[in-house]
């Protein structure tokens, strides 16, 4: 169990408690922040097809790697090459990637606690497990990642299929923690309640896909244990946006 925080604000907001069964975390722009990563990489695949990388980048944000190729040249689009460049990433580009605030012990809490808790990812599988190992971050009992399912965020495939994964199935109680419009469209629709954090996008844009919650980062969020048969989490009002 984390330690609640120290100054009386804990003892003021306990309505800032929520009960959750099951915990679902995006990546890029959740736990860590890939962001200049990210730009050299479509900056190359740019230059490679002759398309300004700024459009690209405005067109890829939450989405599949494979869904953005698709709409500049189809041939690209195919699993095969998609491993092949994604797992070029944190060898190339690894010193650019930074954890967000409060990843590591969000992480290391929900372990601790035996909370249900899975990472659902637009980047295939083989980026996520360079990522997971290039930072050292502790390993979720399951994921899912670009190629188990067939269509990406906004889509509620990813997951439903990790609450599927999860245990958890269509009951109530399950958080989505997201950054990006696409993702938190795809949590809402797929039947979960969804904290967005302000780390890539503006809390504008975060309200108007539907998060229930905006904070800054991880570091606004507390687990405090386990309740009955949900894990109680504090979100830090300081910084709370109701959505």
């Amino acid at each position: 169990m984390e330690e609640a925080p120290s100054d009386s604000s804990f003892l003021l907001n306990q309505k800032d408690v929520h009960v959750f069964r099951g915990f679902l975390l995006d990546v890029d722009g959740t736990i860590i922040d890939t962001t200049s990563a990210i730009i050299k990489h479509w900056k190359k695949i740019g230059t490679d097809l002759g398309v300004d990388h700024e459009v690209i980048l405005r067109d890829s944000r939450g989405r599949r790697s494979i869904d953005t190729l698709a709409l500049y040249d189809p041939s690209l689009a195919n699993w095969e090459y998609v491993n092949h460049i994604e797992g070029l990433i944190p060898n190339r580009y690894g010193a650019e990637v930074r954890e967000i605030p409060g990843a590591r012990r969000l992480l290391e809490a929900l372990g601790e606690e035996r909370a249900p808790w899975a990472l659902v990812t637009s980047c295939t599988r083989n980026l996520l497990d360079g990522w997971l190992r290039l930072l050292e971050l502790p390993t979720p009992p399951t994921s899912v990642a670009a190629e188990d399912v067939m269509a990406g965020k906004p889509d509620p495939a990813c997951y439903s299929l990790a609450r599927e994964r999860c245990g958890l199935g269509e009951q109530p109680g399950v958080l989505v923690i997201e950054d990006a419009p696409a993702g938190i469209r795809a949590g809402k629709a797929a039947g979960c309640s969804v904290l967005a954090l302000a780390t890539t996008h503006d809390v504008e844009r975060l309200r108007d896909a539907g998060a229930d919650w905006i904070v800054k980062d991880l570091d606004s969020i507390r687990v405090l244990g386990k309740k009955d048969d949900g894990w109680r989490i504090f979100l830090d009002k300081e910084w709370q946006s109701a959505a």
